[in-house]
């Protein structure tokens, strides 16, 4: 069994800051449940440009309201709390926060933690070695 909070989380190596977003690492492939799970924070008047090339993420906001854009057809979504999107078709998108938004974000295969977006926004796949 796992048991975390919130609170242990920040101020750690597991509570990831850029000028756009903040992300709470919650579980990571190293807790070997095949999903990792991040409660994130994307801020007002940001734009994050982002393609998970190698990972599905699922998105459920839960606070705040912001747009979402399909780079590839150009739609616009709006986002707001209790919408739920899932980047199945690996798609690059743009987030753009109209206020603070709260998001909490699963991603399959799970992210170790130690991801960076590159510049073209995608996060490598990195893996954990095999436990003995």
């Amino acid at each position: 069994m796992i048991v975390k909070s919130l609170k242990s989380i920040m101020g750690t190596a597991n509570d990831v800051k850029t000028d756009t977003w903040t992300s709470r690492r919650l579980l990571l492939a190293k807790d070997r449940v095949g999903f990792s799970l991040h409660d994130t924070m994307m801020y007002k008047g940001t734009e994050t440009f982002m393609w998970y090339k190698n990972h599905i993420e699922a998105v459920y906001c839960i606070e705040g309201e912001g747009e979402l854009e399909d780079v590839e057809n150009g739609k616009r979504y709006t986002i707001s709390p209790g919408t739920l999107y899932t980047l199945n078709g690996h798609e690059k998108h743009i987030m753009r926060p109209k206020e603070d938004m709260r998001m909490i974000c699963v991603f399959n295969p799970p992210v170790t933690g130690r991801e960076t977006h590159d510049e073209n926004g995608v996060y490598p796949l990195l893996t954990e070695p095999d436990s003995p």
